[in-house]
């Protein structure tokens, strides 16, 4: 027996003196690091739900620039039930909010230079989702910079 399954979720960055930077979310414990990203609420939409999971997960209020793409793959569940999981990705930016606000699903939110999130993300299938954003970040004229932790 198989079933689908579907999350939303997003690439946050923003500009900074070192370059882009990425939000990432993390449990120390378990040497976590991955983009935020959740299932949907009954009636949300994917972009609904992206925006929710980043605010919840990272504490950052945000909106969104477009989209990256998406993420396929399977896993078994706890019941032994094949699933096959879909993850909608949404490039997006910080308009206010902050990372010490998060909840406490992640116990870790950071801000990390690209190429070190590229390092640390757990799950190496979402490298694609990150490579797609940059192209995106990459013809998003810059903007006086801002600073939301």
């Amino acid at each position: 027996m198989s079933r689908t399954a579907v999350s939303a979720g997003g690439i946050v960055f923003r500009r900074a003196e070192e370059g882009i930077e990425i939000v990432l979310v993390g449990r120390t414990d378990e040497r976590l690091w991955a983009l935020p990203k959740g299932t949907p609420d009954p009636g949300e939409t994917l972009e609904e739900t992206a925006l929710r999971e980043v605010r919840e997960e990272t504490g950052l209020e945000v909106r969104i620039l477009d989209t990256v793409g998406q993420v396929e793959y399977w896993y078994t569940a706890p019941d032994g039930e094949r699933v096959q999981k879909t993850v909608h990705y949404y490039l997006m930016e910080p308009i206010g909010g902050d990372t010490a606000n998060h909840d406490h699903e992640f116990d870790v939110v950071t801000w990390r230079h690209l190429s070190e999130a590229e390092r640390l993300l757990t799950h190496r299938n979402q490298l694609p989702m990150l490579h797609r954003a940059w192209e995106r970040i990459a013809r998003i004229p810059a903007s006086p910079p801002r600073s939301p932790r």
